[in-house]
């Protein structure tokens, strides 16, 4: 495992590594109860497991003096509308103890240069509207929201339902 130093010394991030993927499960899970929506968090740590191992996804954490106090998840993407490749943050959580020391700055400023150097144009990510203070946190940064467009989804039943009209 290879620790990535930060500006803060006793911070440093790290790639999961294949057996981290019940770690991973453990913070979306800790996102998802943070955002009130526990419920939805269906991910098991065997399924988390190959999307890692078949890298359809990556996730980063970052230790604080040894432990782990922030989690992101992310996946490549592109636009052909705006023909520019990507990275989409799926999952962006700091240990409520850990907040407002700088670490989510100094995680995003990581993931914005990972994104870079990998040829991307652009960083995305969700946040819900409720969030005032993840929103605060975003703006502060220099992000903007596209407010002109709204995130549709199938759910699995539906998926199934659409694609047997095929």
């Amino acid at each position: 495992m290879e620790l990535i130093k930060t500006k803060n010394p006793k911070f440093t991030l790290r790639f999961a590594e294949l057996e981290d993927a019940g770690l991973v499960v453990e913070y979306m899970r800790k996102l998802g109860t943070y955002q009130k929506m526990r419920d939805k968090i269906t991910a098991e740590e065997d399924e988390m497991h190959k999307i890692l191992s078949e890298k359809r996804g990556e996730a980063i954490f970052g230790d604080y003096d040894g432990e782990t106090v922030v989690f992101s998840y992310f996946y490549s993407n592109s636009s052909a509308f705006i023909g520019q490749r990507g990275i989409f943050i799926d999952g962006f959580y700091v240990d409520e103890k850990m907040r407002f020391k700088g670490l989510g700055k100094i995680t995003m400023a990581f993931i914005s240069n990972l994104a870079i150097e990998r040829g991307c144009k652009r960083l995305e990510w969700g946040c819900l509207d409720w969030n005032e203070s993840s929103i605060k946190f975003y703006k502060e940064m220099g992000a903007k929201a596209v407010d002109n467009m709204r995130t549709y989804r199938f759910d699995p039943d539906t998926l199934k339902e659409i694609a047997s009209k095929f």
